[in-house]
């Protein structure tokens, strides 16, 4: 098989085709025929980049990281089991986007979160101005301890999506409202002024709500320390979410992935 082909083959798997896809693909085109072994041993041969990709030394300090999880099925021993990938995406000193690691686990629990923060820090990484997470149980903790000078800002996007689940739809619109006040504010102590406004009006109701944001208030209220630019890029996780919807966008022809080094390779390629 030509390099030429061997690239092509990367090319149309990296864009999300199928084994299928590939070879009608080059059979229209090229009239050329090519089986499912010869793809994957195609495909195969990136492996030994993503190991390096994935083990290659970060810079010191970033000062500012996302984190978050991605979940696919993969067919193991004739079941489908869900499998997360753990994302890492950073902005650098010189601001650029980069992604500085992708890793394999069962299910998204802060245990596993640890495990990739003490490998970030193995690679170099010294110090993290701002981490931003959404609220998964002792995420921040796990964050805290390993990078202590971190500040942990929880993703207020989050924090709406979860208040909006215990509301009744007739009072969805206005409670949004009342609360979206909070992280609209000038300053904290303005967040602060509305959100009593907001659980004088609704706490009797809804207080599992309000009893959310008081318990998480420092690491939710972190944003109001800097500047409107840098407000807007660390009060949600969306930046890491649109990394995350690029990669959807070329895995979603797949119903489940054959292994998990199928995954890693169209997610890298």
């Amino acid at each position: 098989i030509s390099e030429d082909i061997d690239k092509k083959i990367l090319g149309l798997y990296g864009l999300g085709m199928t084994y299928a896809d590939i070879q009608q693909h080059l059979k229209d085109i090229y009239d050329f025929e090519i089986s499912d072994g010869a793809i994957t041993a195609i495909t195969d041969r990136v492996i030994p980049a993503i190991k390096e990709w994935q083990n290659r030394p970060l810079e010191n300090v970033y000062p500012v990281i996302w984190l978050d999880a991605i979940h696919f099925k993969v067919r193991q021993d004739g079941v489908v089991k869900s499998k997360a990938i753990y994302s890492v995406l950073a902005v650098t000193v010189d601001g650029q986007k980069e992604v500085i690691g992708i890793y394999f686990g069962d299910s998204e629990a802060s245990s596993f979160w640890r495990s990739v923060l003490n490998d970030l820090k193995m690679r170099g990484i010294k110090d993290i101005c701002i981490a931003c997470i959404d609220n998964l149980n002792g995420f921040a903790q796990a964050i805290e301890d390993i990078f202590p000078a971190t500040e942990v800002q929880l993703c207020l996007v989050h924090q709406m999506r979860n208040s909006m689940k215990y509301l009744a739809y007739k009072d969805l619109r206005a409670c949004v409202k009342d609360l979206k006040k909070v992280y609209n504010a000038l300053n904290a102590e303005m967040g602060l002024h509305y959100l009593n406004e907001a659980e004088l009006k609704w706490g009797k109701k809804y207080a599992v709500i309000f009893k959310s944001w008081r318990t998480h208030w420092d690491r939710l209220s972190r944003f109001f320390d800097y500047t409107p630019a840098i407000r807007r890029i660390i009060y949600t996780t969306n930046p890491i979410e649109s990394d995350h919807r690029m990669v959807r966008k070329v895995t979603k022809t797949k119903g489940a992935f054959s292994s998990e080094d199928a995954i890693v390779k169209q997610i890298y390629l």
